[in-house]
């Protein structure tokens, strides 16, 4: 099934917006185990696949910005979901966030130090069948996903802005 979600997974149970009071864009994969964490229970019941073409990554200042792309293939971020109920329409709000790992050093470092979304290998069928499944609480067999790693080689491009995507400098790749 695929459907439109609001990129923030905690929303307010009465206006369906962001709750400001949980930064929820990104899960990080260091708290997917703590009990007391927003994403636990979501890890381990409603896991899905976000699909992208590219994605922009910023160092932090403000100025400098990368436009990141695999070789050849699309993107599937790994993330979580959450369904809310508008209670005036009866319709169901979905709310999404990205796992993030651990940044991909030393390669990354002049992307983004923080993190590196996680990508699932939407080409491995059994994987995808194990991630999408909700009965399948057995989160340990994902592990191995949470540790940062190149999928597939990466494109990446320095741009002007994340709202034009203005390439302003050779791309260069990096290899698995």
């Amino acid at each position: 099934m695929v459907s439109t979600a609001t990129w923030w997974l905690f929303l307010d149970n009465e206006t369906l917006k962001p709750n400001y009071k949980y930064a929820s864009f990104n899960s990080r994969s260091d708290k997917l185990s703590s009990k007391r964490a927003l994403a636990y229970k979501p890890f381990r019941e409603s896991r899905c696949l976000i699909p992208a073409s590219a994605f922009i990554e910023g160092l932090g200042d403000k100025k400098t910005y990368h436009m990141i792309e695999l070789e050849d293939s699309a993107i599937a971020f790994g993330g979580l979901f959450k369904e809310y109920l508008n209670k005036e329409s009866g319709e169901v709000i979905y709310s999404v966030s990205i796992i993030t790992l651990p940044p991909l050093s030393p390669q990354w470092d002049e992307i983004h130090p923080k993190s590196l979304p996680l990508m699932i290998d939407f080409e491995d069928e059994d994987l995808v069948s194990r991630w999408l499944d909700p009965s399948n609480q057995d989160v340990e067999r994902f592990e191995a996903l949470l540790e940062p790693t190149v999928l597939k080689p990466m494109k990446i491009t320095k741009i002007d802005k994340p709202s034009r995507w203005n390439p302003i400098a050779e791309s260069f790749m990096i290899m698995k």
